[in-house]
C-alpha cells in the first residue's frame, strides 16, 4: 500500500528519535537539584559532568556523521539510538559526581548521532524548497525532548527517585529504537513510495548536489569555504542553547530561589517557545522563497539574521526583578535560537553533496559543541564569583557576529542555487 506524502512522516519519525534523545539529554539538567542535595555536588563538579557529555559529543558528531553516511541511516541511527538508551540507565547506578561525568562522556558519544541523522533524512527525502520546514521538524524534537524532561523528571523524582527519572527516559529510547527500525526506510527502498512523490522528490532536488558514488572525503569539506560560513556561526551560537539546556533549572534555583515545583511547571516554557521558533524559521523560509522569489541560501541567511536580532534580550534576563519575566525572557531567546538554528543547520543540504551532509553536520556540530564546552567550562569556574549576568550579555551578542560571518563566508557562485564544488577558503 502506498502512503501520500510519506516524506513527512519519515521526517516525523526522526523528529520523534530527537525528542527522545533530547528528553534523556535534558534528564540531567532537571535532576540536577536534586542530585546537588543528595549527592552533594557542587557547580564545579556539575560542570565538569556536563563538560564530560558535551567534550564527547563534540568529537563524535562528525565520527557519528560519517558512520550514517557509509553504514545508511535507518541502521547507523538505530545502533546510537539503542547506545545511548542503555548508557541513560546505567546513571541510575551511580553515587558519585565522577561516575556521572564517565557515563555523561560515555553517552555523548552516541547521542551526537541525533542532528546528523536528521539532516540525512532531509537531504534524501526532500526536494529543496521544502528543506526549511523539514528542517524545522527534525530539529524541533531537541526543544520538545527538553520541554517534556521538566514535567516528566520531576514527577519520577517525587513519586520515586532520581535514579528513576534516568531508568524511564533510557526505556523510551529502547522502545523507539524497535519504532524507527520497523518504521523507517530510504527513498530508494521503501515500499509505500509511490511513483509521483519519488518523482517529486527527485525532481525537486538540486542535480549538482547528488551522490557520486564515493566516500565522503574530510579533507575536502575542511577545506570548502561555505562549511567555515555555517561551522563558525554554530560556534558563536550554540553556547547559548547549552546554557539554556543544562544550566536554566541550576539559575532557577540557585539565583532565582525558585522551588523545584515551580521549575516543572515553568522551566519547559523556553523550549516550547523553541519548537514555535524552529518552524517559524522553516516556514519563513518558504514564504521568502515563493513570495518575494528570494534564492535558497538568502532566504536562510535572513532567518539567520532575524533570528540574531531577537537573541538580544538575553542580556536583560539578570536585571529584572521577577524570575517568571526572566523565564519570559529566556523564552524569547530559545524562539530565536531555534530560528536561527534551524538555518544554518539545513544550509548542509544547500551546499553539499548528499552522501556528505552527515559528515558535513557532525562537523559543524563539533564547532557548534566545542562553542558550549569552552562556555560551559568557562561558567563552572566563574559564576559563583561573577554571576550570570555578564554570560547572559556576551552571549546576547554572539549571534550578531555569528549572522556577519554567515553573509561574508557563505557563497551562492553566480546562480541561485549554489555550484557543485564550492569555493575553498
Amino acid at each position: 500500500m502506498k502512503i501520500k506524502n510519506l516524506r513527512w512522516y519519515m521526517i516525523g519519525l526522526v523528529s520523534l528519535g530527537t525528542i527522545i534523545n533530547a528528553l534523556a539529554r535534558s534528564s540531567l539538567s532537571v535532576s540536577a537539584p536534586t542530585l546537588f542535595t543528595e549527592l552533594h555536588i557542587n557547580e564545579q563538579q556539575y560542570a565538569w559532568i556536563l563538560s564530560a557529555f558535551q567534550f564527547a559529543y563534540t568529537i563524535a558528531q562528525p565520527l557519528c556523521g560519517f558512520f550514517i553516511d557509509v553504514v545508511g541511516l535507518k541502521l547507523g541511527f538505530f545502533i546510537m539510538i539503542v547506545a545511548w538508551s542503555l548508557t541513560n540507565m546505567a546513571h541510575a547506578t551511580c553515587h558519585s559526581w565522577g561516575g556521572l561525568a564517565f557515563l555523561r562522556g560515555l553517552m555523548g558519544l552516541s547521542e551526537a548521532s541525533a542532528i546528523p541523522a536528521g539532516v540525512k533524512c532531509n537531504s534524501e527525502w526532500f526536494p529543496a524548497k521544502e528543506r526549511g520546514i523539514a528542517g524545522g521538524i527534525a530539529n524541533i524534537g531537541t526543544s520538545i525532548g527538553a520541554m517534556l524532561a521538566p514535567p516528566l523528571v520531576v514527577w519520577a523524582i517525587m513519586a520515586y527517585n532520581w535514579e528513576m527519572a534516568f531508568v524511564i527516559t533510557g526505556a523510551l529510547g529502547l522502545v523507539f529504537a524497535v519504532i524507527w527500525w520497523f518504521g523507517y526506510e530510504s527513498p530508494a527502498r521503501h515500499r509505500a513510495l509511490s511513483v509521483q512523490e519519488a518523482q517529486y522528490i527527485d525532481e525537486g532536488q538540486e542535480k549538482h548536489l547528488e551522490a557520486d558514488g564515493t566516500k565522503p572525503s574530510v579533507m575536502q569539506i575542511l577545506r570548502q569555504r561555505n562549511f567555515w560560513g555555517i561551522a563558525l556561526p554554530r560556534f558563536l551560537a550554540d553556547p547559548a542553547w547549552g546554557t539554556i539546556n543544562f544550566w536554566l533549572p541550576v539559575y532557577l534555583m540557585t539565583v532565582r530561589h525558585m522551588p523545584l515545583k515551580d521549575i516543572a511547571l515553568f522551566a519547559w516554557l523556553p523550549f516550547l517557545a523553541a519548537d514555535f521558533g524552529g518552524m517559524a524559521g522553516g516556514f519563513l523560509n518558504n514564504f521568502m522563497m515563493k513570495r518575494w522569489n528570494i534564492s535558497t541560501i538568502n532566504a536562510r541567511r535572513i532567518g539567520f539574521s532575524a533570528g540574531a536580532v531577537l537573541m538580544l534580550p538575553l542580556a536583560f534576563v539578570g536585571f529584572v526583578d521577577s524570575a517568571y519575566v526572566a523565564v519570559g525572557l529566556v523564552s524569547v531567546c530559545a524562539f530565536a535560537h531555534q530560528m536561527l538554528s534551524t538555518q544554518v543547520i539545513t544550509m548542509a543540504t544547500d551546499l553539499f553533496r548528499r552522501n556528505e551532509t552527515s559528515t558535513v553536520s557532525g562537523f559543524a556540530g563539533t564547532a557548534g559543541w566545542t562553542g558550549i564546552f569552552i562556555c560551559t567550562l568557562i561558567m563552572g569556574g566563574l559564576v559563583k564569583t561573577v554571576g550570570y549576568n555578564p554570560f547572559f550579555i556576551i552571549l546576547s551578542m554572539m549571534d550578531i557576529l555569528g549572522a556577519i560571518i554567515l553573509w561574508t563566508f557563505v557563497k551562492a557562485h553566480g546562480h541561485e542555487k549554489l555550484a557543485a564544488k564550492p569555493a575553498t577558503v
